[in-house]
């Protein structure tokens, strides 16, 4: 290659002052580009984006971003783009076959978890973190960059070795779904080239192509003019920016680059209408696209943007509407939504979409007609404008203050996207101050004009597809054609927002008061409280500043259903579910939506086996409403029959047709089988059960389960004030009714199946097989036998991949997972499981447990444990500073009555880990005969 000069410049960054703009003065400036990020391109064309994030620290997201898809393949290349993006990781410069996914896994970067690649239509990316606390690691992932962006050396046996593995991603992606969409695709993307452009190709073409034809691709796409490095993370910018010019600044561009042309899809007259169906079809959908005649509008002025905010208000009534839908007794569909936006190359469309149950697609399909029609001849009424804006503000001030506080890998998408689509990237502190300026500007007209350009007679797709199975009518396409017509014709009247009180509560309970606070601290756990409150319950909660806008909530009694007789579980199991379907204290879901517009807060009670619970999360300003609605929860849960008659008909709707799906068939009917004897064992609910569901047993144990509030424990994480806590705490938990009396769980005397056995499930018609090998018994529980039986999942993990997928090239992905729990008796659990071709199956399951058996003989290799130990230390850093773990960690603690200690000292307890240990575990738990299950098509 001839080495390029290194040249930079920074792009434009033109400024607006959106507090100076008078109302209905909408600026036509270019939008400024964040001050965060460092833009610059080589003089070989690659562009570069570069920000110093510290969250988390020690880390830096690297992005190598390719204008380049399978649009661009000729016809001998077919599947190529992506076949491509395999061999980037099967030999390069400087990482000879499988070097680079072991070097990185022995700096504990994880194959598919962390290191990963995708490509589309009309781009490829490639997903790299690393350590940027190690110059050697830092300077090895540019390397590893570098070599994707030209250095893959694509040898004649790398290429036959690798097809076999993307042949079997192919085989993953065969099904019902891909089947009806193959027959619909050239009505969405009319007259054009994406039709017969997907990225996975053909099982033909990725069997017989020749090498030529991958080399070609690599040379006439993998360049630098089209691509772009993005770099985010806890690193100067300085050090990155000269990480990527002496990387990539190298690179050169061919002599006589072929044209990157775009392609597009050609307006039709009239509406298309695709009805299909598949005798494994698992749901029942109906889609309506409103395709644009024009190209889409890319943003680049803060009137675009102000559009955009236009149109995003447009999409929140609309789909508050139809997710009102969705609530009422005999809902039309199971759930609804609209919105404007891209589907296939230069299309954008506003399109409407339905999942339904099986009889019902043409009413879903009238309700989403209707529903356009109803906001075109008369707009949305002045209240919903009112709740939409406030709605738009509450997302947008949650953003705005967690914004010093966003991870890089949430980070790094906006700047790919501004690099292949021209995507606007502001930044949020410009967001939030022009939206906060010129929402109040915004008129309701403006955005219920907007659906008179949405909707149009021509250039229209009406798409149904469902199951195909005896005694059920498929929609015609002439009961389309007339419901269409009769919709324009229909006498529709406006919609009535109907008004709710304007709080979840209208008086305040009676305040209790507080018994003891306890104050925890520990060197690694810091901080912790725990507040014993006059009824019993117990608060225990840790302050953090990892997100300025967060509080997260997790509560839990013992008992759950395991307290319930055999007979009243088996009357229940199938109605709890829908308990809060009825809402709370006289408001229905739909009021409680209404009434929450604009502030952050939610609430979920639920009924366990072996607990009960509220798990919930509100930004600090609204944590008042979270505990209101846990005081309603416990006190004043509904009860409403037509509430729960829509439950049962949207479950009816969402399971009718799951078990056509060969894989859900599969893990039903090996549930089932784990489950013979088991007198609790519900299994997959037909309408039937559903028909015998008990709403008001369930209705009773519920407000049995949450009578006592004295035996929860209340979690609470996140940037608390403490005063309002406390202050919280006593008005709507310490009123809670509550006691001394303390309950357990009752540990069930069935036992699921262990040992030897083989299952053999056949169903569906496409060459697919899935692979289950599973170990399960019952043991005593140890923790650091729990520690060595998870590390020998990943470490049997790292070895599937070298053989099945590698060596064998017989599988696209397998894994192995170990647990050994203590809830609600001592028990381990160990499985492997892959896809594969039937004809593959047994010799691929026994080339599995070839693998496990080295290890059962011999222990793991050294090597493999000590990458393990890498990847889950690496982890554990990025969780350490994350609510959500700490939650869990402090409440789970308390849950399996553990020690605190076992998880504070986690990188000791890592690092203490043997081979010893692993082979241990694999000789105790693992030698006494394991089911053998298999999916295998019918004959």
């Amino acid at each position: 290659m001839l080495c390029a000069t290194l040249t930079f410049s920074t792009f434009a960054q033109t400024k607006t002052n959106p507090e100076n703009q008078t109302t209905g003065s909408v600026p036509s400036d270019n939008l400024p580009i964040t001050d965060d990020v460092k833009i610059g391109k080589l003089s070989n064309g690659l562009t570069y984006y570069i920000q110093n994030n510290g969250k988390p620290e020690d880390k830096v997201e690297l992005r190598l971003a390719i204008k380049a898809g399978s649009i661009l393949e000729t016809d001998d290349q077919l599947g190529l783009a992506h076949f491509m993006e395999h061999m980037n990781f099967n030999g390069t410069n400087n990482f000879q076959k499988n070097e680079l996914i072991d070097y990185l896994q022995s700096i504990g970067v994880e194959f598919g978890a962390d290191l990963n690649a995708y490509t589309s239509f009309d781009e490829t990316v490639y997903i790299l973190p690393i350590p940027s606390d190690d110059p050697e690691k830092l300077e090895k992932g540019f390397e590893i960059l570098q070599d994707w962006a030209g250095g893959a050396l694509l040898t004649d046996k790398d290429i036959d070795e690798e097809r076999g593995v993307v042949i079997e991603e192919y085989r993953t992606r065969l099904g019902a779904a891909t089947r009806m969409q193959q027959k619909y695709l050239d009505k969405i993307a009319y007259k054009s080239r994406y039709a017969d452009r997907l990225p996975i190709g053909t099982k033909e073409n990725l069997e017989t192509f020749k090498y030529e034809s991958l080399r070609n691709f690599q040379k006439d796409w993998y360049r630098p003019d089209l691509m772009a490095v993005i770099a985010v993370g806890d690193l100067d910018v300085e050090t990155l920016e000269k990480k990527i010019k002496t990387h990539f600044g190298k690179l050169s561009n061919p002599n006589n680059p072929k044209l990157r042309e775009e392609y597009g899809s050609e307006n039709h007259e009239g509406t298309f209408i695709a009805i299909e169906t598949d005798e494994e079809a698992s749901a029942s959908q109906v889609q309506i696209y409103y395709k644009d005649k024009g190209e889409p509008k890319v943003t680049k002025t803060v009137k675009d943007y102000r559009d955009n905010m236009v149109e995003g208000l447009f999409t929140e009534m609309i789909n508050n509407r139809l997710r009102e839908y969705s609530n009422k007794p005999n809902p039309p569909f199971v759930f609804g939504f609209s919105f404007h936006g891209g589907i296939i190359g230069n299309k954008e469309a506003y399109q409407s979409i339905a999942q339904t149950k099986e009889t019902g697609q043409l009413e879903a399909l009238k309700t989403l007609l209707e529903e356009n029609e109803r906001v075109k001849r008369f707009g949305f009424n002045a209240s919903e404008f009112e709740r939409a804006k406030k709605g738009y503000l509450a997302r947008l001030d949650r953003a705005y203050k967690n914004r010093d506080k966003l991870e890089s890998n949430r980070i790094v998408g906006g700047y790919i996207q501004n690099f292949l689509n021209d995507n606007p990237i502001p930044g949020i502190e410009w967001i939030n101050g022009y939206a906060n300026s010129e929402l109040p500007n915004i008129k309701l007209e403006e955005v219920n004009g907007l659906i008179a350009d949405f909707l149009h007679d021509d250039n229209r797709l009406v798409v149904l597809t469902g199951p195909k199975k005896e005694g059920l009518k498929t929609v015609t396409e002439e009961e389309v054609v007339a419901l269409l017509d009769a919709v324009k014709k229909s006498d529709i009247k406006n919609y009535e927002d109907e008004l709710v009180r304007s709080e979840l509560m209208t008086t305040k309970p009676k305040k209790g008061g507080i018994a003891k606070i306890d104050i925890k601290n520990h060197e690694k756990l810091n901080e912790t409280a725990v507040i014993t409150l006059s009824n019993g319950a117990k608060i225990i909660y840790k302050k953090t500043d990892f997100k300025n806008d967060e509080i997260l909530l997790d509560a839990f009694s013992y008992g759950g259903t395991s307290l319930y007789t055999d007979e009243e579980f088996l009357q229940v199991a199938n109605a709890n579910g829908g308990l809060t379907e009825a809402g709370i204290d006289g408001l229905t879901r739909n009021d409680i939506t209404k009434i929450m517009s604009g502030k952050i807060a939610s609430v979920r009670p639920y009924i366990g086996t072996y607990n009960e619970g509220l798990r919930g999360s509100a930004s600090p300003k609204d944590l008042e409403s979270m505990f209101q609605m846990i005081h309603l929860y416990f006190t004043k849960l509904d009860k409403d029959e037509k509430a729960f008659a829509s439950f049962i008909s949207k479950q009816k709707a969402f399971l009718g047709n799951l078990q056509s799906n060969p894989n859900t068939y599969f893990s039903i009917a090996l549930g089932k089988y784990l489950n013979e004897g088991n007198p609790r064992y519900v299994g997959f609910p037909s309408p039937e059960d559903l028909d015998k569901a008990n709403y008001d047993l369930a209705y009773k144990k519920y407000k049995e389960r949450f009578a006592n509030a004295g035996d929860f424990n209340f979690y609470f994480v996140g940037n608390i004030d403490d005063t309002k806590l406390a202050e919280y705490a006593q008005t709507y938990i310490a009123s809670l009714p509550g006691n001394d009396q303390r309950e357990t769980y009752k540990v069930p005397t069935f036992r699921p199946k262990s040992g030897a056995h083989e299952l053999i499930i056949k169903k569906g018609t496409e060459p697919k097989s899935n692979v289950n090998l599973t170990y399960r018994g019952e043991t005593e529980y140890n923790a650091k036998e729990a520690r060595a039986m998870r590390a020998l999942g990943e470490i049997l993990s790292i070895k599937l991949i070298e053989k099945l997928r590698e060596e064998e090239g017989g599988v696209y992905g397998a894994g192995a997972r170990g647990s050994i729990t203590k809830i609600p008796y001592g028990s381990f659990n160990f499985s492997i499981s892959f896809p594969c071709a039937p004809e593959n199956a047994e010799k691929l399951a026994d080339a599995a447990i070839g693998e496990l058996q080295k290890i059962i003989d011999n222990g793991p290799e050294a090597g493999d444990l000590d990458k393990v130990k890498k990847a889950q230390l690496l982890s554990r850093k990025d969780q350490l500073e994350q609510n959500r773990f700490w939650l869990s960690t402090i409440r789970n603690t308390d849950y399996n009555k553990g020690d605190i200690n076992d998880v504070l000292n986690f990188e000791d307890n890592v690092n203490a880990l043997t081979v010893k240990d692993i082979h241990d575990v694999a000789k105790k738990y693992l030698t006494d005969g394991y089911l053998r299950a298999m999916l295998m098509p019918e004959d």
